[in-house]
């Protein structure tokens, strides 16, 4: 019986365990260049990404600092930081950056309501309060 041939192409990882390999790489990646390049605010947002995507909050929740510290004025940056906080069972810093997003311009009502990130947030009454005041149109000047 002849032996068929094998090469490393023909190896496969059980798939859990190759999505753990490319995220441990793309995050020691990423890392490196921020290394290079601190305030390069694409990779940051990047690696923030990554980090919440696999369980990394403390790393992201730095990322999300960094970033609103980089660009103060940002939006965005802000949400994704209340997401963060919210995430950490963090309620009163998350409302606080939650707030600053809105008073920044952070308008997307329909993703604040569907976020699974800010479920720590529903249960606290703040968070209909803003939610009242954006459906409204005025922006909240308290948080």
């Amino acid at each position: 019986m002849k032996r068929q041939s094998w090469t490393w192409k023909d190896a496969r990882l059980p798939e859990k365990t190759a999505t753990k390999l490319q995220a441990n790489f793309e995050m020691g990646l990423y890392e490196a260049i921020t290394q290079v390049e601190p305030e390069n605010v694409e990779v940051l947002m990047i690696l923030g990404d990554l980090y919440s995507r696999n369980g990394e909050l403390d790393k992201g929740l730095k990322i999300d600092q960094k970033l609103v510290e980089i660009q103060p004025k940002e939006p965005l940056y802000y949400y994704n930081l209340a997401c963060t906080h919210s995430l950490l069972g963090h309620i009163d810093p998350a409302f606080q950056a939650l707030f600053r997003a809105v008073q920044l311009g952070y308008n997307k009502l329909e993703q604040m309501i569907e976020d699974p990130d800010l479920a720590n947030l529903k249960k606290d009454g703040r968070y209909e309060t803003l939610l009242r005041e954006l459906q409204d149109g005025s922006r909240p000047l308290h948080g």
